[in-house]
């Protein structure tokens, strides 16, 4: 995809010999391009890597659990719970998705954006687990948050025609459908070390469709300039 690039008569001028700007004393580069893209990822998978050395305690402390919540009130396991994981290999492949995530949808987002994103999706994701699944005692992991942010980001994309794109949301749609109806495969749940909680998967799809109409983030977007740090 071919984009323009628009010189300002400012920035010419700026630019022409002579006429050279140097940063004053103490003054910081500006961050790369790419860090509003991965900042949020990574701190993702930062923070839920730190969490995992907590081992059982910690886990058994933060992770989604139905009796908790309703009847001692413990609420904070509903955004909580995405964030520990059954061990170290179910971690792993949690943050791989993250790091798939910032590849294929590069969207340069600001932090509180970012964090919006990730805080509706993660509790609305566990309130269809708690109004939808009454048989679920309890839950970890991030992947049906990830879900949902892969449909926010995979989107857009798709509405400006981007042919990869839209192969990736067939695929999930397809994924997504294949769950719902036959669960998930038996390797899986042997590879993670326990039970994969598939509706995760459809609620936290089902969120990002809530969160692209209520923010109306579906819209096509156009180049723009990465946000300040």
């Amino acid at each position: 995809m071919e984009s323009g690039v628009v010189e300002s008569e400012e920035g010419a001028a700026a630019a022409a010999p002579g006429n050279r700007i140097t940063a004053g004393p103490g003054a910081s580069s500006p961050p790369p391009a790419s860090w509003p893209i991965w900042r949020g990822p990574l701190a993702l998978i930062l923070i839920s890597g730190l969490l995992e050395l907590g081992g059982a305690p910690l886990r058994a402390l933060l992770r989604y659990e139905r009796v908790a919540i309703l009847e001692q009130g413990e609420i904070w396991r509903l955004l909580t719970g995405s964030l520990v994981h059954l061990g170290l290999y179910h971690w792993f492949l949690n943050a791989l998705g993250l790091v798939v995530l910032a590849l294929l949808c590069p969207e340069p987002l600001r932090w509180a954006e970012w964090w919006r994103r990730w805080l509706f999706l993660s509790l609305a994701m566990a309130l269809g687990l708690l109004i939808a699944e009454p048989g679920l005692d309890n839950y970890v992991g991030m992947s049906g948050a990830i879900h949902g942010l892969f449909l926010l980001g995979l989107l857009p994309q798709a509405r400006r025609g981007d042919l990869i794109a839209i192969g990736c949301l067939v695929f999930l749609a397809g994924k997504l459908a294949w769950e719902w109806v036959a669960g998930a495969p038996v390797s899986d749940a042997e590879a993670i070390g326990g039970y994969v909680v598939t509706e995760s998967h459809a609620f936290g799809g089902l969120a990002a469709l809530a969160y692209a109409l209520i923010f109306r983030t579906v819209a096509a977007p156009q180049h723009r300039t990465p946000p300040p740090a």
